[in-house]
């Protein structure tokens, strides 16, 4: 009681920020807590078992699920940015976005309160999709355990990742410092460049950036959230915090430094952006970098590169945009794994 007591208060003394002002970040229930049993019972038994279940165990909180840590990491930049900006509203903002019945809430409120998260906004859709909600809310970012919900706001436009179970052995992450890893094309930029490896092989890939790196790259589905971590990252500069900053984020990408690198750094300084790090892999495995880096979340368009870091410990998430995505994901690996050993030579 004293907790949620206190949580209460400072909930009262926090004013919620304008969505149009915030930087929004929409999670799935699934994706915020582990909600394992519960789905396997709703998909064994059906929706009204599930809700008797969900209703009986209201009072037991659910367990973090995948994005919990990134959540908590969100909340301590806020933390952060409050102390230098009190009246600013250029804040994250948590969306609880989950197409539960709102006989559901209840336990998911108990939940947050257990865990002292301060999300205030909830969308319980019952089962509709929740586009239009995340278009209401000028959504920067979601993340969910449904592929096809993902697509569905990626073609409207909206930055979403696919998030899974967490891996076995997660890697310890920092509780102050908000650490977010991209993959370059299909994620960051276009998947011009991945088009022409795909069809035509490593050497042409070569060919094309060296020809063409003058010529920018097109924007990917996550440009607009590396440039709102951006933008909040510049409130902190301006404080004379460059090098205490609350935020990193960093751009991890098969591409080789001296035969595709320049164009990738040269379209980013275009639009006005950089990451913190840069490492550019030649084609080498992604897992054992992000195992030194402990991101709160990686990005990346291709399965096999988000279970390669998932095995080392680093939570994940798949963008499902591109032509990767046209492609059996069995096919890719393999086809990534001769063409790590051809950059390298």
């Amino acid at each position: 009681k004293e907790l949620r007591s206190e949580r209460d208060t400072l909930c009262l003394l926090i004013q919620q920020p304008k969505p149009q002002n915030a930087i929004t970040i929409a999670v799935s229930s699934r994706v915020l807590f582990n909600m394992d049993k519960e789905q396997q019972i709703y998909e064994q038994k059906g929706m009204e078992e599930y809700l008797k279940y969900q209703i009986e165990h209201e009072t037991e909180p659910f367990g973090p699920g995948p994005a919990f840590p990134f959540v908590k990491a969100l909340e301590a930049v806020n933390t952060r940015l409050r102390e230098l900006y009190p009246e600013s509203e250029e804040l994250f903002d948590v969306v609880l976005m989950t197409n539960n019945h709102a006989h559901v809430g209840l336990r998911l409120i108990n939940t947050i309160n257990h865990h002292r998260l301060f999300i205030e906004r909830f969308c319980m859709t019952g089962g509709n999709s929740p586009i239009g909600y995340l278009k209401a809310y000028h959504t920067n970012l979601y993340l969910s355990a449904d592929p096809m919900k993902v697509r569905e706001a990626l073609e409207e436009g909206i930055a979403a990742a696919t998030m899974f179970n967490p891996p076995e052995k997660r890697t310890e992450v920092s509780e102050t410092q908000l650490r977010v890893a991209f993959d370059g094309d299909a994620v960051l930029f276009s998947d011009e460049s991945e088009r022409i490896y795909k069809a035509h092989g490593l050497d042409k890939f070569f060919e094309h950036e060296k020809a063409h790196e003058n010529t920018l790259l097109d924007h990917g589905p996550l440009k607009g959230f590396l440039e709102s971590l951006g933008k909040l990252q510049k409130k902190f500069y301006a404080k004379g915090q460059r090098m205490d900053c609350p935020i990193r984020t960093y751009l991890v990408t098969a591409r080789s430094a001296a035969s595709s690198g320049t164009r990738a750094l040269k379209t980013l300084r275009s639009w006005g952006l950089d990451t913190d790090e840069a490492l550019f892999l030649a084609g080498a495995p992604k897992g054992p970098m992000l195992e030194k880096i402990r991101p709160h979340i990686f990005f990346d368009d291709q399965m096999f590169h988000v279970e390669g870091a998932a095995e080392l410990g680093t939570v994940a998430a798949h963008v499902p945009y591109g032509v990767a995505q046209k492609r059996p994901q069995k096919k890719l690996a393999e086809e990534n794994a001769k063409d790590s050993s051809a950059a390298a030579k």
